[in-house]
């Protein structure tokens, strides 16, 4: 059976579907990722790793299924760059609320965002809340962590600070379609300065507003020289892994204790 719940009728996706059925929407962007990557990267990430995941999870027995992924997200930090296309947190929260409301109208429970872009992970939390307390779904975010493309640590020479269009998405996409890369334009883009502070910054416990050129002009920031299909494969590969293992446990996952039953002895 496909994976895909737009290849079913909407007869056969109310009988496919359950309550303990797990829905997967990937979220990406469309946006500059330096002269190398294609405006497509994060979500070329998320809609492969999606699927990748689903198909592994549904291999496993969990009722999982991928809808189309949404590629137009909150990118607008690469605002400054031609190609980039984004839309506005209003638009864009108007657009999950009301995805959310019809999947709502299906007797599936679980809502999963699997997300390749780091801009949109604030909205997508409160997305998640928004659709809980309006229509009572179990709403979940993977790859909700920065770096982008589900937390993924930093390249060596990156110091923490590889999160946008550096090593390991560079890598990622050579895996995946290395035709799209131009690996002679790839130069390191790295803010070493950032170091210097200890409450400020990625990571730490002060975050701030940033847009990608505040860094360089190039708008990468990290190191995509050092970047390569194998780390590709294997990164992309334990993504995978682990996210069909977390669509496992959401398809169990409740938020209510479980009632202990209070027991009577005789006498």
């Amino acid at each position: 059976m496909p994976r895909n719940l737009v290849e079913l009728s909407s007869l056969a996706a109310v009988e496919a579907l359950r309550t303990d059925s797990v829905v997967v929407l990937p979220t990406g962007a469309i946006e500059h990722h330096g002269p190398h990557l294609p405006l497509s990267t994060d979500f070329l990430v998320a809609e492969e790793s999606a699927k990748a995941a689903v198909d592994l999870a549904a291999a496993n027995g969990v009722n999982a299924w991928l809808l189309p992924g949404l590629a137009y997200t909150k990118s607008d930090e690469h605002h400054w760059a031609p190609g980039t296309v984004w839309l506005s947190w209003e638009t864009l929260m108007q657009t999950i609320v009301e995805i959310g409301e019809s999947i709502a109208q299906t007797p599936c429970t679980r809502l999963v965002f699997y997300n390749g872009h780091g801009g949109n992970v604030a909205l997508l939390q409160v997305a998640c809340r928004e659709l809980r307390r309006r229509f009572g779904l179990q709403t979940f975010l993977i790859g909700g962590q920065m770096p982008a493309n589900g937390g993924a640590k930093s390249g060596e020479t990156e110091f923490g600070l590889g999160i946008h269009g550096g090593h390991v998405e560079t890598s990622v996409v050579l895996h995946l379609r290395p035709e799209l890369v131009d690996m002679s334009l790839a130069v390191r883009s790295v803010p070493e300065h950032l170091l210097d502070y200890e409450y400020v910054g990625f990571g730490k416990p002060v975050s701030f507003g940033w847009v990608s050129r505040d860094f360089a002009a190039s708008g990468v920031i990290g190191d995509p020289t050092t970047a390569t299909a194998e780390f590709g494969r294997a990164h992309f590969e334990n993504n995978v892994a682990q996210a069909a293992a977390a669509l496992a446990e959401i398809a169990r996952f409740t938020p209510t204790a479980p009632q202990k039953r209070i027991g009577f002895s005789a006498g």
